[in-house]
């Protein structure tokens, strides 16, 4: 539980930060920033993910998308939650390998769509982990 409480910590710094920077006024530096930002949060909320899942459900998933699979299963995400997931870590490894002018744009508008799921995810988690904390 300690380690899932680690992460927890991790990710609620990872989404606040990306949660800060997209509020800025759109630039070409905002943009990069926010794409920066949006790869380590997704690293950050998928591996509290995994912790949980192997704790709560026993699940020993490996990959950020068998991760958010398996967030699916456990009630996590609903159907289009874990589609926009899916995509986000698509595009984050688009980021990745490659940079391009017109996909850093497309990425960073997709942000706004992969934020809010990102934050549930998290709120999700941050609840088990508070009620477990209340009850044990």
């Amino acid at each position: 539980m300690e380690r899932l409480s680690e992460r927890l910590e991790l990710a609620k710094k990872a989404l606040s930060a990306l949660d800060e920077v997209l509020k800025q006024p759109y630039s070409k530096i905002i943009r990069d920033a926010s794409i920066q930002r949006f790869e380590f949060t997704l690293e950050a909320v998928w591996k509290l993910a995994q912790r949980y899942l192997l704790l709560q459900e026993g699940l020993e998933l490996g990959s950020p998308k068998a991760v958010i699979r398996g967030c699916f299963q456990a009630g996590l995400l609903d159907e289009k939650q874990t589609e926009v997931l899916l995509q986000a870590v698509d595009d984050r490894n688009l980021t990745v390998h490659t940079y391009n002018e017109a996909l850093a744009e497309q990425i960073y508008q997709n942000l706004l769509k992969y934020q809010p799921v990102l934050n549930q995810l998290y709120a999700a988690i941050r609840d088990y982990v508070e009620a477990s904390r209340s009850n044990g």
